[in-house]
């Protein structure tokens, strides 16, 4: 198929620092409902032979010049050939229209990126995994439970997205009330868009911050508009996702049968970080009556939160990933 021509920067503008030991180059693939994507493609400088391979994404709402790209640049100076990719619909991917979100359609973009990989001529296609990164965790679950070419997924500070637009954050929403009332709400927004020709953005994160912001809110917050995270091209920096972009959550779960994969799995999550529930449960129903558990591990970093699992090398336990991946992707 022909992809569509899009418009991608060259010039270094990422939220961290290149690296002197890697090779990068932008590329672009598409996905199968025709929608092209663009990625970062970062290579060990002087590598030869076919290579194993890791595709990134997330977090939900950010761009690949953010912590995807800091993810997919380290594990390639540590020997894997890596994408950072930006979602259908956000970020230097195509997709129309803007800002919008589907559990099935975000789930295919992982796909498409294993897809891109397996047809390249320095990759071993027997070799390839995933890494996703908050909402982008549990869609890396989700594509681990549907394509069996991938052989190794980490999921970092994960979120169940929808889990929490159906049920609200810490299941504080759970009732068939509290849902029917987000439906109608997101109906008239439904009304009202179509009236006027265009979708109303939710807006990102909060900013100025009120005061009794919640604490993991107050994190987004020095991640997200703030010199150490903030991208123009990143919906949570600016003006977020479409009121209705996140609709189908509600009604879609993911992770249906999560417990039938086969291939290996690493959970990574805070122990401080508000989302941890999402993580703990997710390993939890992804090992129960699962025949394939040797390879499953859940491991939760002391004093972490959910964001220093964005950017804080201190933090994040890439020699386990690099231990993990080499394991997994050489076996």
């Amino acid at each position: 198929m022909t992809e569509e021509k899009l418009h991608l920067t060259e010039e270094w503008d990422k939220t961290f620092p290149q690296s002197a030991k890697v090779d990068h180059r932008k590329v672009t693939f598409h996905n199968r409902y025709g929608i092209t994507l663009a990625a970062d493609l970062y290579q060990p400088k002087d590598a030869q032979g076919r290579m194993p391979a890791i595709a990134v994404c997330g977090p939900f709402g950010a761009v690949k010049e953010q912590a995807s790209g800091l993810y997919a640049q380290t594990m390639a100076e540590r020997g894997f050939l890596t994408i950072a990719f930006d979602p259908s619909f956000t970020g230097e991917s195509g997709g129309q229209p803007r800002y919008m979100a589907s559990p099935d359609i975000n789930t295919e973009d992982f796909q498409a990126a294993v897809d891109f990989l397996s047809v390249q001529d320095n990759v071993d296609p027997d070799k390839i995994g995933i890494i996703g990164i908050c909402g982008w965790g549990g869609m890396a679950l989700n594509a681990a439970a549907l394509d069996t070419r991938i052989k190794a997924t980490v999921a970092s500070t994960m979120y169940d997205m929808t889990r929490v637009n159906a049920k609200g954050y810490f299941d504080a929403e759970d009732s068939e009330a509290d849902r029917h009332a987000k439906r109608e709400a997101l109906n008239r927004q439904r009304t009202q868009d179509y009236q006027s020709g265009s979708y109303a953005l939710g807006g990102g994160v909060a900013d100025p911050l009120p005061e009794d912001a919640p604490a993991f809110v107050k994190d987004y917050h020095t991640y997200y508009k703030t010199p150490r995270g903030y991208h123009p091209r990143s919906l949570n920096s600016n003006g977020g996702w479409n009121v209705t972009g996140c609709m189908s959550f509600i009604n879609q779960p993911i992770l249906q049968y999560a417990n039938e994969i086969r291939s290996a799995v690493l959970v990574i999550h805070g122990e401080k970080a508000h989302s941890c529930y999402f993580g703990r449960d997710a390993f939890a129903n992804m090992v129960k009556g699962n025949a394939y558990t040797a390879n499953k591990e859940l491991l939760i970093v002391p004093g972490a939160s959910h964001i220093d699992l964005y950017d804080n090398l201190d933090v994040i336990p890439f020699d386990k990933m690099e231990a993990f991946f080499s394991t997994h992707l050489h076996a």
